[in-house]
């Protein structure tokens, strides 16, 4: 399916620096990103998503068997798309690896990603709501049928996060959540460079005011593959966006 390249002149970062502990035992010294999906690798399937939208310029902040990462690429090196790997002395958390590799950033605004969650919204809808809503940051809200795995996200009416809800077993069902897809703003750039705490979710955000972060709610298919239930699914749900 062809897309707006929405993405031309933004660069991409993909956080990918976790230990992968939830899934060490499926998939042991094979980091996330090269996870086998049904013949290629979680990060040439979220390479392939992101040229169709028209990105150019990812930042990939590795840690954890970084090296076999660089290999692949190496290896098999995208297309039309030029990445720039940052490596974490150590684990940085998704706020400190923002922080480590931030000078590398060239655009404003930046898509930041989780580099072990795939959500098929339009990303070119995402960024004309980012731009619309004139905020420093947007989320990327999904809308799944239970909650209870991954926390959820409270949102006003006037599409502003209101709170994050932890991960709660007797608070399930359908609702929102943060699909770790961001558009920042050099002005939200700023302000994690000022809150300390590694993480992007419970230290930086929880730091800021209610509704000082833009909600963009969105249909499609989600699934982490940081857990075992959704790494053995993957390849079934991933099919339509595997590389040709």
């Amino acid at each position: 399916m062809a897309h707006s390249p929405c993405l031309k002149d933004i660069d991409v970062v993909v956080l990918a620096g976790g230990l992968g502990t939830r899934i060490r035992d499926t998939l042991g010294d094979t980091p996330k990103l090269l996870a086998p999906i049904g013949g290629t690798t979680f990060l040439d399937i979220i390479v392939n998503r992101l040229k169709l939208f028209g990105a150019r310029r990812m930042i990939l902040g590795l840690g954890h068997l970084a090296d076999k990462v660089v290999s692949h690429l190496d290896a098999h090196p995208p297309d039309g798309l030029d990445i720039v790997t940052m490596i974490e002395p150590e684990p940085l958390g998704t706020a400190g690896a923002l922080r480590f590799l931030a000078a590398e950033i060239e655009t404003d605004p930046v898509l930041v990603m989780n580099g072990d969650s795939f959500f098929d919204s339009d990303l070119c809808d995402f960024v004309q709501a980012h731009e619309k809503s004139g905020m420093i940051a947007s989320i990327l809200c999904a809308q799944v049928e239970d909650t209870a795995p991954y926390g959820r996200v409270s949102i006003s009416p006037g599409a502003r996060i209101e709170s994050f809800l932890e991960k709660d077993p007797d608070r399930g069902g359908p609702g929102l959540i943060n699909a770790g897809v961001y558009l920042f703003s050099g002005g939200m750039l700023k302000r994690i460079a000022a809150i300390e705490g590694p993480s992007l979710e419970t230290d930086v955000f929880e730091a800021l005011p209610s509704e000082t972060l833009n909600a963009v709610t969105s249909d499609g298919t989600f699934i982490d593959i940081g857990t075992p239930e959704d790494l053995r699914r993957a390849a079934e749900v991933l099919k339509p966006f595997s590389p040709s």
